[in-house]
């Protein structure tokens, strides 16, 4: 009987670390309160404690009690002593409180992502994360309905769906329609070749046969020329009744290079080298029957509208067949303006017995990297690229290169306003 009675001590000091066993051994999960010791013992409690083995085990629920979420039973008042089958049935009765500990922490983990489909890894939650999905609305395809690392991809493939489609609705615009290719009368027939065409053809292979040729190209910024433009050809079109291009620009910049650099505007005699006092600059003219140059007559002598009105008027003449045949020979240099055609440029050929052609292409606006103030900046420029073929017999790489550079300065500078003519 003596060590019976020695051993109630630390089973009356238990309810302080934990609460007391429930009298139906039913936890309350939603109450918030610590347990608190019961401070009256009844009667006969020392003889209970000494014959309750099953008490020991209680303590382990203890590390369930420090979880943040997790709800200690609710305190109750310690039950009268219990009888021996009351005793027996304590052990089983308070299994299930030691196995909702752990249930309680799971639901602790899961609950900061109101999810409702319980436990979430961190990996599937560092994945809704990112894709930006809210987990309380996926539903898991997972064991228990477990959410899963494709539950949370296909969800963030549900979201983009809508978006992608109605993209096209947002932009309002139609699309615009596919351009329609004509079909020339010429397919699939045989003609023979026309006059015109065989004297181009035999001036071509000639010019290629006797000469040396090459091409240089360059790359000019036309801002200025293209603004000069923009805001002047309301007015030039009113007052000269012609419309202003940007050709006009290209063979002023290059008739007034030309004085500069005469080798560029040479003409070849049998061995002997021509230079001109004057700048004829044939124009090349695309038109149905084959390639023309008419000749603009001293043309570093113009101004632009007066440049403008002779190009429109020999190209005029020139596609309905009525030009004078003086009007055909002379040049001294040639221009062609492929990039009417939308070409980005060419390498032009040369005509002779000239030993020089400039070919001008299609302006069209990019980024472009200029200096403001000492500092590197991009805009968007017009630009345009002039592409010199010569004849190396007579023009060094170093004279085109010089001509070129001409009239990229010129052009670039744009002081177009005292030479429009208006």
């Amino acid at each position: 009987p003596a060590p019976a009675a020695e051993q109630p001590a630390p089973a009356a000091e238990a309810p302080v670390e934990q609460p007391a066993p429930a009298a139906e051994a039913t936890p309350v999960p939603e109450q918030p309160a610590p347990a608190q010791p019961s401070t009256e013992q009844p009667a006969g409690a020392e003889a209970t404690a000494a014959a309750e083995p099953a008490a020991a085990p209680t303590p382990e629920a203890a590390p369930a009690a420090e979880q943040p979420v997790a709800a200690p039973a609710a305190p109750v008042e310690q039950p009268a002593p219990a009888t021996p089958a009351a005793q027996d049935a304590q052990p089983v009765a308070a299994q299930p409180t030691a196995d909702a500990a752990p249930a309680a922490a799971g639901a602790a983990v899961a609950a900061p992502l109101g999810s409702r489909a319980g436990y979430v890894t961190p990996i599937v939650r560092k994945l809704a994360n990112e894709k930006g999905i809210d987990l309380e609305g996926v539903s898991g395809t997972g064991v228990g309905g477990r959410i899963r690392k494709q539950d949370v991809l296909d969800a963030a493939d549900a979201a983009a769906t809508p978006a992608q489609t109605a993209a096209p609705a947002a932009a309002g615009a139609p699309a615009a329609a596919a351009p329609v290719v004509e079909i020339s009368p010429l397919r699939g027939t045989t003609v023979p070749m026309s006059r015109l065409r065989k004297v181009v053809a035999q001036r071509a292979v000639v010019s290629m046969q006797t000469t040396a040729q090459l091409t240089t190209v360059v790359e000019v910024d036309v801002t200025k020329v293209a603004q000069l433009r923009d805001k002047v050809k309301a007015e030039f079109l009113e007052k000269t009744g012609t419309k202003l291009s940007f050709l006009p620009f290209f063979t002023l910049a290059a008739a007034e290079a030309l004085r500069a650099y005469p080798v560029i505007n040479a003409t070849v005699d049998g061995e002997s080298i021509v230079y001109p006092d004057h700048e004829h600059v044939s124009i090349a003219v695309d038109t149905e029957r084959g390639l023309l140059t008419p000749v603009v007559r001293d043309a570093g002598d113009k101004d632009i509208a007066q440049l403008a009105a002779d190009i429109a008027d020999l190209a005029g003449r020139t596609r309905d067949n009525k030009l004078l045949p003086d009007e055909m020979s002379g040049g001294t240099f040639t221009v062609t303006n492929t990039g009417s055609r939308g070409a980005l440029f060419d390498t032009p050929l040369v005509f002779l017995p000239q030993v020089a052609i400039l070919g001008t292409g299609t302006v069209v606006k990019k980024p472009v990297v200029i200096s403001q103030d000492g500092s590197d900046a991009i805009a968007i420029r017009s630009t345009v690229f002039l592409a010199l073929s010569y004849d190396h017999r007579i023009v060094d790489g170093a004279d085109a290169a010089r001509f070129l550079t001409t009239v990229k300065n010129r052009l670039e500078a744009g002081d177009f306003a005292g030479s429009l003519g208006i």
